[in-house]
């Protein structure tokens, strides 16, 4: 029987009404009144803490305020990482490679290389074998592939650029020369003395290859012709060609002007360059 009464006990426990009054201190007035139970109690207590942990987690979570967190990296610090990661790699690749680089290096150095031993005559004999299976005769469509290769050549710009004795250097002005070509100086070029605004003629056929402003020259035009030959034209004062227009010798590209910040007054800084070095142009033109 005793042990029946406990379990109705706990249950009379939980389930007894309480009334919870909120009244006035001065007057005693009943402001607010709840009806509960032990059990409302605790479903309540249980739920309102289940809230809180969640909206905590994922306030935490899903907010940059879990960076405050001790030990959690922020996401800056998480690409910072990756990248470092990435170089890292990258390092040990090169870093290898250059070691077996180094290494095969130090065998040469040393003498550490050995010889293979080959059989010469089974060499040429090989080779003989597969060139005699090849058939090395011309056929019409490699010939007319040859010629239409030939005229689209850099340096074939134009079908009468055929042969170097009938290539000829047109002057692009004609003036008196202020400073002439000067290689120990490094004054790879003449400046002629010319009227603001007079016409400079392309030198030969050609190309296009530069055609901008530039702080210290001002507008500058450069041509690629024939033979690995470049023509320099600097501190004009207009430009009247484009990037990648086809010129012919003596076709205006540009009028004379005084722009740039190395120009001192109305000229023609003019350079010749062949396959990569200066040429002094006085050797090829007569500007007067």
């Amino acid at each position: 029987m005793e042990e029946n009464k406990k379990p109705k006990k706990i249950k009379r426990k939980l389930l007894d009404k309480y009334r919870l009054v909120i009244l006035n201190e001065n007057t005693f007035e009943e402001r607010l009144s709840f009806k509960l139970t032990r059990l409302n109690v605790f479903v309540l207590g249980s739920l309102i803490a289940a809230l809180l942990i969640a909206f905590t987690y994922i306030l935490i979570a899903f907010t940059p305020l879990r960076e405050y967190i001790p030990g959690y990296s922020s996401t800056a610090l998480k690409k910072q990482a990756t990248e470092l990661n990435y170089k890292t790699d990258s390092l040990q690749r090169v870093i290898a490679m250059n070691e077996l680089y180094y290494s095969s290096i130090k065998k040469v150095l040393k003498g550490d290389v050995s010889a293979s031993s080959f059989n010469k005559d089974s060499i040429i004999e090989a080779v003989r074998t597969e060139a005699s299976e090849v058939d090395l005769a011309p056929i019409v469509e490699d010939s007319i592939l040859r010629e239409k290769v030939d005229k689209e050549d850099k340096y074939n710009l134009f079908e009468s650029a055929t042969s170097s004795t009938n290539f000829v250097l047109f002057p692009p002005v004609n003036g008196t020369i202020s400073e002439p070509y000067n290689l120990k100086e490094k004054h790879y070029a003449v400046d002629i003395v010319v009227a603001k605004d007079t016409p400079i003629k392309a030198t030969a056929d050609g190309i296009v290859i530069f055609a901008e402003w530039t702080v210290s020259t001002g507008y500058v035009i450069i041509i690629e012709h024939s033979y690995g030959l470049i023509s320099v034209y600097k501190h004009n004062a207009a430009l009247t060609k484009r990037q990648g227009d086809l010129v012919k010798a003596g076709e205006v590209i540009a009028t004379a002007g005084n722009t740039g910040e190395l120009s001192t007054g109305p000229h023609l800084h003019f350079e010749l360059w062949n396959d990569g070095y200066p040429i002094n142009p006085t050797n090829f033109i007569d500007f007067k």
